[in-house]
């Protein structure tokens, strides 16, 4: 049986035209540096007539890499982008459109899920993932603790992977260690004193948790 394992999934700043040149080598850097599966870009608000352009743009910044680009909240930009899927809020018509304009080419992943129903719901309507744990539009994050229960609840009944989100770096073992198949990174991440060693030292660390997580089950 193979031993299962957590990976990275990493959060863009809301990147603006502006923004971009400075991001794009950092982005390079990341997933150079260790196991990264999943990248989810984020356009600012202000930026959406440059949209196209910045996520063609680190599409090929990627390229040489194996981490899974996917756009957030934009399904019909990911496939005209040439993205490999797309990341939605709720269980609602944003869902729906997104699995029905993308599936099964393309991955569409599901966050902003309020409770178990919501989860369940976006797995039961063929969601590639849930996400637990990342912050809202408002800047809320929940607490740590409520999204290592969701998570432990989610992997112990689920085939669908799951992926927490990590407010702060020190937060991913225990993510890890509850079942996440992916641990999310964002801020954290982009504000570490030396990116190529955080990233990689996060990955190791996310492994290391989950084949401790799989020997204990054992």
């Amino acid at each position: 049986m193979p031993v299962p394992d957590c990976r990275l999934y990493l959060f863009t700043p809301s990147l603006t035209a502006a923004t971009l040149p400075a991001f794009a080598p950092r982005l390079a850097e990341a997933l150079g540096a260790g196991d990264v599966a999943s990248l989810l870009v984020r356009i600012a608000p202000d930026a959406a007539g440059d949209a196209k352009r910045i996520a063609e743009q680190l599409l090929t910044v990627a390229a040489p890499y194996e981490a899974a680009i996917l756009l957030d909240g934009d399904p019909r930009l990911a496939a005209r982008a040439g993205a490999d899927g797309a990341h939605v809020s709720g269980t609602g018509e944003a869902l729906s459109e997104a699995l029905a304009s993308l599936k099964p080419e393309r991955i569409v992943g599901a966050g902003g899920l309020r409770g178990r129903d919501d989860a369940m719901a976006a797995g039961e309507a063929g969601a590639d993932y849930v996400m637990f744990g990342e912050p809202r539009r408002d800047g809320f994050t929940p607490p740590l603790a409520e999204t290592i229960e969701r998570i432990e609840w989610w992997a112990t009944i689920f085939e669908t992977p799951c992926v927490g989100f990590a407010a702060k770096l020190d937060d991913l073992v225990a993510l890890a260690a509850a079942g996440a198949d992916f641990v999310a990174l964002g801020d954290a991440l982009w504000a570490a004193p030396s990116l190529a060693e955080a990233v990689a030292a996060a990955a190791a660390a996310a492994a290391q948790a989950a084949k401790a997580r799989a020997e204990a089950a054992s």
